[in-house]
């Protein structure tokens, strides 16, 4: 007999997918992984959950203002706020395990700086974040879990009755599951308007083919560099990112930064997000500044953009990687803003390589590169693509 929870659970889905988890089979891992991914109970306050901040009828980010304009996520006390933007949930199944590799460069993992190693890591991390979801620990989290008899019933299932008095089993055992919700075809349909083109069953614009090409052409824009994971173009099922760490110069998001309630920012005026170097095992210098490569999937509708949301619209995030290869005139001036754009939070480790050497853009490239972008829009968003 299918609960009224689970009928709830079951309507929130249909509204975001046409897939829904099969809740025939009440064991399913998923099923509980995608009820603990909606249940507000598992934050303090019970006010938020992980569709709060990753909101599947936003592409799995989090659409609100938060007093920011949306570049970071307010926690379940509705005070505290980050200093990260939260990326999208979208095809974030498919990122490797955090490794290095024989030339010593770092890849994968979750977060923007990869400091969890895994995806079932990754989902604690915000519910025990004291500015996010802000429970306790092991024991808290079970205690909020064990309330929901279904969920007691569910997790005995499928692990065992010791799970009942083990905290520490129970919350890997919601991470597992959590997971494995953010496993499913429902996060990563691979049914954007470039699959339908690499399926034969969309012919793209003349506009969306020359940012095609600009995309997958080395010396002309480099973006592949980076975010092209497979050594083929037009593979399918790219997740265009290489899930590689750089640092592209990124100025501080001053608005964020002034208002953030983070103790460790309000005491220490000369904070820097070091990315990748605050992971505890990753020695600073040229590891400093160097932030996650993400995926491109869905990246027209899931502003604002870097991993401190700096960046209100794709256009200005490619204004701003052209600046290297442009000088002179308005290429040095953030649109948004009007002024300069800003000196790099930490200019030692900009991957200049990568970013410089390449023609300068016109106009029309870069309408031809944000065609492109907005074809990488799964079906279900295409709805919130601008005209």
């Amino acid at each position: 007999m299918i609960t009224r929870r689970r009928m709830v659970l079951g309507l929130l889905v249909a509204t975001f997918s046409p897939i829904a988890i099969s809740d025939d089979d009440s064991t399913s891992l998923a099923w509980l992984g995608q009820a603990f991914f909606f249940d507000s109970n598992l934050s303090l306050e019970r006010t938020v959950s992980c569709a709060t901040c990753h909101d599947p009828n936003a592409a799995f980010s989090d659409p609100r203002d938060n007093g920011v304009l949306a570049a970071a996520s307010l926690g379940s006390d509705g005070v505290s706020l980050g200093d990260r933007h939260a990326p999208s949930l979208g095809y974030v199944a498919l990122t490797p395990e955090f490794s290095r590799d024989a030339d010593g460069l770092y890849h994968g993992g979750l977060f923007w700086d990869g400091r969890a190693d895994n995806l079932a890591e990754q989902a604690l991390v915000p519910i025990f974040d004291q500015t996010e979801m802000r429970l306790s620990g092991p024991e808290q989290l079970a205690e909020r879990i064990l309330e929901n008899p279904d969920y007691k019933r569910q997790l005995v299932s499928l692990f065992g009755n010791q799970i009942e008095t083990d905290p520490e089993q129970l919350s890997e055992a919601v991470g597992e599951a959590l997971a494995a919700f953010q496993q499913t075809e429902q996060l990563q349909p691979y049914d954007s308007r470039y699959d339908d083109f690499l399926r034969g069953e969309y012919q793209p614009t003349l506009q969306e083919s020359l940012g095609m090409a600009l995309f997958f052409t080395e010396g002309f824009t480099n973006c592949n560099q980076c975010h092209q994971l497979q050594d083929v173009p037009n593979r399918r099922q790219e997740t265009f990112s290489n899930y590689a760490f750089e640092n592209i110069g990124l100025p501080v998001n001053e608005r964020l930064r002034s208002v953030n309630r983070k103790r460790e920012l309000a005491n220490n005026p000369e904070y820097t997000d070091k990315g990748l170097a605050m992971r505890p095992d990753i020695p600073a210098g040229e590891q400093a500044g160097r932030f996650k490569v993400p995926s491109l999937r869905n990246v027209a509708v899931t502003a604002p953009y870097m991993h401190n949301g700096v960046f209100g619209e794709l256009r200005t995030v490619l204004d701003f990687y052209n600046k290297y290869n442009r000088s002179g005139g308005d290429s040095q001036i953030n649109p948004e803003t009007g002024e300069p754009w800003g000196d790099a939070e930490v200019p030692e480790t900009i991957a200049l390589d990568k970013l410089t050497g390449t023609m300068p853009l016109e106009p029309r490239h870069l309408d031809a590169l944000e065609a492109f972008l907005r074809m990488l829009t799964d079906q279900r968003y295409q709805h919130l693509l601008e005209d």
